[in-house]
């Protein structure tokens, strides 16, 4: 799904590849390399290659803290179940 106003993707999160993608959308978005993304948010380079590229076995803490960094947060509902 698509934002309208900023045409960045937000919405479901169905996997760690679909965090990975909004990742590198807003970090794009900002004109940021990952080596300049790392630092504001103090973490590794390659902490944000293996983000941005799905990996499932990212801490989710410094997960958490990088989408704080790029000003997103993340929302728990219950899953609509389909019959």
């Amino acid at each position: 799904m698509m934002d309208s106003d900023k045409d960045l993707p937000c919405g479901k999160i169905k996997s760690s590849e679909d965090i990975g993608k909004l990742v590198r959308s807003h970090r794009k978005q900002q004109s940021a390399t990952q080596a300049e993304f790392a630092s504001l948010c103090e973490v590794g380079v390659r902490f944000i290659s293996e983000l941005e590229n799905g990996k499932s076995t990212v801490e989710l803490g410094k997960v958490l803290h990088v989408l704080r960094c790029l000003g997103l947060e993340i929302a728990i509902q219950p899953r609509s179940w389909k019959q």
